[in-house]
């Protein structure tokens, strides 16, 4: 059966005090049955993920960086290795965001390499993908999905996908307020769920947790997270409170 999983993007936000009250006040909320088949992951700035990575030590939350270069090391200015986030307690990177894809321009060959990276690494990989809204207009929606996922991640073996949780983040639904139906989501997922059939077989495909991202709040997690093939969200504005986050939790 595969997890459940609510994933916190915390972004650019948050000082190191801030950060170790929101993973504090996460953990206390917390409820033991609802984290039996949920798992829960924020993802903090670089540079506060040692003291939320120790916080979070022995509990049930687990600590994802937001990204990471594909070298191992070098003359790299202001990046950071998959080494480097293993030695901090980092276990979890999330790659592909679609602001790391628009703002820094990383391409699907780049993801790709970084995918490498991360696996080698033991590092799992909570790989981002989505459509912008012209894609949506204008139905090309599911081809673009099927690019990025196909250029970033078809180049691995079966047995790697143990590693990966995918997740849907249709662009014009990020920050915006506006948010994909659920049944707009659950098509996608079902979509993304075959094409991985189609590449591999049925095994893989239904071992792979889904997430969906964009503007999902305590008042639609519920629904959204019904539907059959969308197994969590990746979150954003409603992650930096702990009673918004928790409540995702809950939503299952």
């Amino acid at each position: 059966m595969r997890k459940q999983i609510v994933a916190g993007n915390w972004k650019m936000n948050n000082d190191i005090d801030a950060s170790k009250s929101l993973v504090k006040n996460i953990i206390k909320k917390l409820k033991k049955k609802s984290l039996k088949n949920t798992r829960v992951i924020v993802a903090p700035t670089f540079v506060n993920l040692q003291k939320v990575a120790s916080k979070a030590k022995k509990t049930k939350v687990e600590v994802a960086a937001q990204n990471m270069h594909q070298a191992k090391s070098g003359a790299f200015t202001g990046e950071v290795s998959a080494e480097m986030l293993k030695s901090v307690g980092v276990k979890i990177v999330i790659l592909g965001h679609s602001e790391r894809r628009e703002y820094f321009g990383e391409t699907d060959a780049i993801l790709a390499e970084k995918v490498n990276a991360a696996l080698e690494n033991k590092l799992e990989v909570i790989f981002c993908f989505g459509e912008v809204l012209e894609d949506r207009k204008s139905d090309n929606h599911f081809k673009v999905v099927e690019s990025q996922i196909k250029n970033g991640l078809f180049h691995l073996e079966a047995s790697a996908w143990k590693n990966i949780v995918l997740a849907y983040e249709p662009v014009w639904a990020i920050g915006t307020g506006e948010t994909a139906s659920p049944e707009q989501a659950q098509e996608m997922h079902a979509f993304i769920r075959k094409i991985v059939t189609d590449k591999y077989n049925s095994d893989v495909a239904e071992s792979v947790s889904i997430l969906y991202g964009g503007s999902v709040k305590p008042a639609n997690a519920k629904e959204i997270f019904s539907k059959e093939d969308v197994d969590g969200g990746l979150i954003g504005g409603a992650a930096l409170n702990a009673d918004d986050f928790v409540a995702l939790v809950n939503s299952f």
